[in-house]
């Protein structure tokens, strides 16, 4: 299983799943964690996608089903985020699924950790 990390270690509030790499891989040597620079090209990771990245909006870890994704009007390039791209990746077939651990904007390392692992866990679980 190969889990796309997104995140940005300049900007603190979006840093977080970024700064959980080294401690995921130690709890889940047999998963490949993957810092994702971009959005271009991660169809090649697969066609069902696993992806941590940080959400607005959550106030506890949990999972996005790609089906789940709210479509939102696009006015300028700004609006083309992840979960935009996600969907054009799935409507053009380049990708069959993509499930999202969200990780909150506010919350600890250790607490987002925790909880993101115990997700991990589950989705590991069902993907042997």
């Amino acid at each position: 299983m190969k889990v796309l990390v997104f995140g940005n270690t300049l900007v603190k509030k979006d840093s977080l799943p970024i700064k959980l790499i080294p401690s995921l891989k130690k709890l889940f040597p047999s998963i490949e964690f993957i810092e994702a620079d971009g959005i271009e090209n991660i169809q090649q990771y697969g066609r069902r996608l696993f992806i941590l990245d940080t959400v607005e909006g959550i106030k506890e870890p949990c999972l996005i089903h790609l089906k789940d994704i709210q479509k939102h009007k696009v006015i300028s390039m700004h609006d083309c985020d992840l979960g935009f791209n996600l969907l054009l990746l799935k409507k053009i077939n380049k990708i069959e699924d993509a499930i999202i651990i969200g990780i909150p904007m506010k919350i600890s390392k250790k607490a987002a950790l925790k909880k993101a692992g115990f997700i991990i866990s589950s989705l590991s679980s069902k993907n042997e």
